[in-house]
């Protein structure tokens, strides 16, 4: 069991308890090998007991077939005991404690074990030693299995769909999204995903979708944002640690949600309020200079221009007016005070 900071525990208790030779490096620890259900979820009842009677005598019997410590194997089953590479070897629940491989190499040399076929004599001195790599393939399939990379993926497709959407014929942001949530979901259909968990972080995409599209003022980003929060909390159903999303990537990833759409939807907001500054409706509101006089019609210079104008009371030549409205090529206009 190493490196240092590893440790076997679950079924990596049973293959280590099954070893010909057990070692381990300091800062590992073994056990906690109580049975669980594939999905991580607690199993109870007869069939919990069912269980745990056999794998009890299953691990019993490894140990003894190993003179093994019997009593520790199968309190890791019952009890999830957890012992430190140093504890191990104390009570013979391992054979050393070695710092690398050639430590442990050199204190196996001699050493006689039992197969099949009989005891076999360990003649390793100066052995070639060949690692086996784990493939590209297999680095990659594994760093997606990984529960806080799946939720990584799929919180930026979810961004990637939200951009195309409110920009539709970007089709980078589409087409990204798109691959990263598959790779999202092919990560997530390895683990023991709560489907509520999942149709909330959805949910959280459509009303994100919808601030764009329908005025809330902010309440519909709001809602997002606690259904993506509480979404990613549920999304993994499991007990074991190690496959639950961490903490510090689930507060990040729904943080950087909130700003970017608080800012989104304030951006949107001002601009909804902002008076519009070209074409006939960025007249409205302009003030200009009477060219004629007006009564009731006559001609304006407004933002360096001049119209036709109407206005509905007498106005001087050179007074200053007012646009109210736009009447096709005439604005109606009124004395500015």
């Amino acid at each position: 069991v190493s490196p240092s900071g590893a440790r076997a525990a679950s079924a990596g208790t049973f293959i280590t308890m099954a070893a010909h030779i057990a070692a381990m490096a300091p800062g590992t620890n073994i056990g906690a090998a109580h049975p669980v259900s594939i999905s991580g979820n607690e199993t109870k009842g007869d069939m919990a007991a069912k269980l745990e009677n056999d794998a009890a005598a299953y691990i019993k019997g490894i140990a003894h077939k190993r003179g093994r410590n019997e009593q520790w194997a199968e309190d890791a089953v019952r009890k999830s005991v957890s012992i430190t590479a140093e504890e191990a070897l104390k009570i013979k629940v391992i054979d050393f404690v070695a710092n690398d491989i050639d430590e442990l190499l050199a204190a196996v040399n001699g050493r006689s074990i039992i197969t099949e076929k009989g005891t076999a004599a360990l003649n390793i001195k100066g052995a070639r030693i060949n690692k086996v790599e784990m493939g590209i393939r297999f680095k990659i399939l594994s760093l997606l299995a990984d529960p806080n990379i799946a939720y990584i993926l799929l919180i930026l497709g979810i961004y990637g769909i939200f951009f195309e959407l409110s920009s539709p014929g970007a089709i980078l942001p589409g087409v990204a999204g798109g691959i990263f949530l598959i790779l999202a979901f092919y990560g997530l259909q390895t683990l023991p995903i709560n489907y509520a968990g999942l149709l909330l972080i959805l949910l959280a995409l459509i009303l994100f979708i919808a601030e764009v599209k329908v005025t809330s003022y902010g309440l519909l980003t709001i809602g997002g944002i606690i259904s993506m929060f509480i979404g990613s909390l549920m999304l993994i159903d499991t007990e074991l640690e190690f496959l639950r999303i961490s903490w510090t990537v689930i507060i990040p990833a729904v943080l950087m949600t909130a700003l970017f759409f608080t800012i989104a939807v304030s951006l949107a907001y001002k601009a909804y309020k902002r008076q519009p500054t070209t074409g006939r409706e960025g007249l409205i509101g302009a003030v200009g200079v009477a060219n004629t006089a007006i009564s009731p019609k006559g001609k304006v210079f407004v933002k360096g221009e001049i119209w036709d104008a109407r206005s509905d009371e007498n106005i001087k030549e050179g007074e200053e007016i007012e646009v109210v409205e736009v009447e096709g090529l005439v604005l109606k206009v009124k004395r500015h005070r």
